[in-house]
Formats: C-alpha cells, structure tokens, sequence
C-alpha cells in the first residue's frame, strides 16, 4: 500500500496507450518496409504517430524522428551538430541531464572546448551570462528546459535567442516538461528536441528528437534508410504508436492538469512545511514544473528516510544515481553543502495523483523524520475520532499502488 510520487523517473502506461500498442504486437505486426497490406498498416501507424507527436510540439511531422528514449535523442542532437559544424564551442549549463553531460565530455575529449552556465541558489541560469559564452566558435547550445531533480524551467527562449544571433545551433532536453507544460518548438528556439515517452506515460524505450526542417544532422547509426536516413533500424512500431497516443492525451489534458498539479503541489508543501520545521524547498517558488517538489529535510538523509518511510515511492534526485549516497551533483552546484544536501527527497507528482496522496504522503514523511530525528520516539498522530487523542499511525489504507491508473 504505497503513494507513488516518483513520476519524474518513469510515469505507469496509461490503459489508453496500452490498448493502442497492444494490436501492433499481435495481428499488425509487419515491418512499415513492406509493400504488403501488413506493411502498409504498419507504415500508416507509424505516420499517425508522427503527428501526433509533432502537434504536441507545434511542429511539423517530417521533423519528428523516432529513437530509443531521451538518451539517444540528446547524443543524435548534440554529437551530431558537433559533428557537421567547424566551430569548436560547445555552451551548456552546469545542471544538465547525465546525458548531456556525457556528450560534452566526450566531445571534450575531441578537443572540443566546453563552456558552463553556472545556475543561482534558484536553479536558474542568468541570460546575461549566456550573452558572454555565446560568440562566433559555438557551434552549439544545449540546455534543458525543466531541471529534473528540482523542475525548475530555465529561460530558454531568450538564450536561444543569443544563441542565433551568434549563428549557433539550439537543443533544448525536454523530458520532463513535455506534458507538463506547454512546449512550443517555435516559441522556445530551439532547432533540436529530445524526448522522453517514458516521462510521458508511453512504455520505456521509445523517445524522439526533433530536428527543424533544413538541418541535416549525421546519423549516429548507418544500416538501411529508415527514418529518412536519420536513424537507420526497423521501427519500434508498437511502442512508437504508444508515444503517438500518450502525446495525444497529453495535448488534451494539459489545460487541466496543469493547475491541478500545481495545487496539488502548494498543498504538499505546505503539509510538510508545517509539519518538519526546517525543511526548504530547492528551487524557485515559481519557475518551476507545477508536479515537482525538492525539498531538503534537515538532520536526516533523504535515503534513510524513504527508507523508513516505504509507504511514500519517491526519489533522492536523479533516478539515474539512485543507488548512490553521494549528495546530489545539481543541489552542490547550487551552492548547498554537502551534509544538508544529503537531505534531499524528490517528490513528483503524476496524473493520477490524489489530494488523499499528498496529505496521505505529508504525513508519513514527517512521522519518519520524527522517528529519525528523535531516535526512540514513535510516530503518533491526532485521531479526529477521540476529541484529540492519539493513535499509532500504520500503513495507510487503501489499493496497493496509488498514484497510477487502475
């Protein structure tokens, strides 16, 4: 009986995604190469898929190419305009996803030369500074659009704006804000999109970039002419048709889920600050993802307390370093020390999250920080029932799982 607030490492399939996969794992099952009826059925779905993920974006579907998840999208985005340009300079930021990171060092090793915005106490990055790493060697900005472990939505527009103006190209990682947030490939700049489905409550192992019409990127892979040449292999139908569906929910729900979540949020915080004085919300208060809360609790390791708290699925940032003690690498570059950035847990709220979850999760955290702050002392909590007294608090009631679909 578990409250899943970790949907910034994965979101469950949503029933509708599954039913629409599900034929193309069974009677449709032909190759979108073939010039056969199951071919074409395959090829057709494939393309359905193309739009609908491209109008999520504002973009057009021919500039919409399918990979393997976020990952590839990104080393296809940023090795690949590394590759075709002569200019040496690489800009990013110094809280960017893994994948990121490991691109640019690895172009480091090629001598390309690495320049880091450096983000505030906020987890935002400054604009001006931009202006004074942008020059005429960059070849390249890459920066994601919503930080992952403390959602905090950088200005991206007006630095891509620089970045153009200096003739460089503009990836823009965003995993975690697509179906979060509005995302407009226009109004964000950006020339290069990577995407996530598994962030988007698609199946793991699908994901797109997007390359705006007139740029030519070399495939990272070569084999046969799949994907217009840009990323050769047979297509991953089923789960492709799975993305295409999830970003069709996505574009229809965003008006609503949006504010829900973001009250869901506020209420979550104020929950916790009530109940566990000291603790500090990582981030701006309000350039943020309306689902994500980092927030530090004082005097503990976050990791020992989801550990004494199984009740609450959550994460200590980055699901990608989840199983290190080791604080977390964006709450140091923000200037937190080390010993209170220990304290960090990630709460991210999905679509299926319920105002019973969060002030259910609210009160299991602060029963075992209680626990772990005051070693012996065992967590009791106000029974509304007994005009004021207590009662032993347990696991909360209810399904096994809360915070996915049924």
């Amino acid at each position: 009986m578990a409250i899943y607030l970790d949907s910034n490492s994965t979101t469950p399939i949503e029933p509708a995604v599954l039913a629409a996969m599900l034929p193309y794992l069974t009677e449709h099952f032909g190759n979108p190469s073939s010039a056969h009826v199951l071919g074409h059925a395959a090829h057709e779905a494939v393309d359905k898929a193309r739009a609908q993920v491209a109008a999520l974006i504002g973009a057009s579907p021919g500039e919409i190419v399918f990979t393997s998840g976020g990952t590839e999208a990104t080393n296809m985005a940023i090795r690949g305009a590394a590759a075709m340009s002569q200019r040496r300079t690489i800009v990013t930021t110094n809280i960017e996803h893994p994948a990121t990171d490991a691109c640019c060092a690895e172009l480091a090793k090629q001598g390309f030369i690495i320049k880091r915005l450096k983000s505030s106490a906020d987890g935002l990055v400054d604009p001006a500074e931009a202006r004074s790493l942008i020059d005429a060697d960059t070849a390249l900005v890459s920066i994601i659009h919503a930080q992952n472990e403390i959602g905090t939505l950088q200005p991206v527009a007006e630095i891509a704006a620089l970045a153009h103006a200096a003739g460089a190209l503009v990836h823009v990682d965003v995993a975690q804000s697509v179906g979060k947030v509005p995302v407009d490939v226009t109004a964000l700049g950006a020339d290069l999109i990577s995407i996530a489905g598994h962030k988007l409550y698609a199946p793991k192992g699908v994901g797109v970039l997007y390359m705006k019409r007139g740029i030519a990127l070399p495939p990272l892979l070569v084999g046969a002419g799949q994907e217009r040449g840009r990323r050769p292999g047979t297509e991953n139908v089923p789960y492709i048709v799975a993305l295409g569906e999830a970003c069709r929910l996505a574009q229809n729900a965003l008006a609503e889920a949006e504010p829900r979540l973001r009250a869901l949020s506020a209420r979550l915080l104020e929950h916790l600050m009530h109940q566990v004085p000291g603790l500090t919300l990582v981030g701006d208060r309000e350039r943020r993802l309306p689902n994500t809360l980092n927030v530090l609790f004082p005097g503990v390791s976050g990791r020992q307390l989801l550990a004494a708290c199984p009740a609450v699925l959550a994460s200590n940032g980055s699901a990608c370093h989840a199983d290190s003690e080791e604080p977390s690498a964006i709450l140091l570059a923000l200037g937190i020390a080390r010993d209170i950035a220990l304290g960090t847990v990630r709460l991210s709220l999905g679509r299926h999250t319920t105002q019973d979850d969060v002030d259910a999760a609210a009160e299991q955290l602060a029963a075992a920080w209680r626990i772990l702050v005051i070693p012996g002392r065992s967590h009791k909590r106000a029974n509304p029932e007994s005009g004021g007294g207590f009662v032993s608090s347990g696991w909360i009631p209810g399904p096994p799982l809360r915070g996915v679909p049924e």
